[in-house]
């Protein structure tokens, strides 16, 4: 299993998940995306349908009732209904849920940074777990430290 650590420095989770979801999508995949702060899903939901001009990205919520059939479904929960692979915890939480999934995308902020670093710790004694870290970089994402 992968994690991927997200610092957001420059950019907010809403403009970087539609394009993990893009690539994903484009690789017959699913996704997951967790976020349990309040209005978080209607801001990830309005930056899917406006990602790209004249675009957007099929997706729902888990209270749908068509939730299984979401390429792209947004939950306040780990549980995903339709059957994904990946997750994006995009509210700076940890999750231990997102273990059971093949790749995790966790993004976390200057205000949830110590929870990053104390889960990357954890997920470090973990032999089935390979983290990597990445930063913004101007408009690049950098493997970091």
């Amino acid at each position: 299993m992968q994690v991927d650590f997200y610092q957001l420095s420059r950019d907010p989770v809403e403009q970087i998940v539609p394009v993990i979801a893009q690539r994903l999508l484009d690789d017959g995949e699913r996704l997951l995306v967790v976020d349990s702060r309040e209005g978080a899903l209607e801001r990830l939901s309005r930056a899917l349908w406006g990602w790209k001009p004249d675009s957007f990205l099929a997706h729902g919520t888990a209270d749908d009732t068509a939730a299984a059939m979401q390429p792209v479904l947004l939950s306040s929960e780990g549980h995903a209904a339709n059957s994904a692979r990946h997750i994006a915890l995009t509210d700076g939480l940890w999750r231990d849920s997102a273990l059971e999934f093949e790749r995790a995308f966790y993004f976390f902020d200057d205000e949830t940074i110590d929870g990053a670093r104390s889960c990357w710790k954890m997920l470090k004694s973990k032999e089935d777990v390979t983290s990597h870290f990445w930063r913004q970089e101007g408009r690049k994402w950098v493997q970091g430290p």
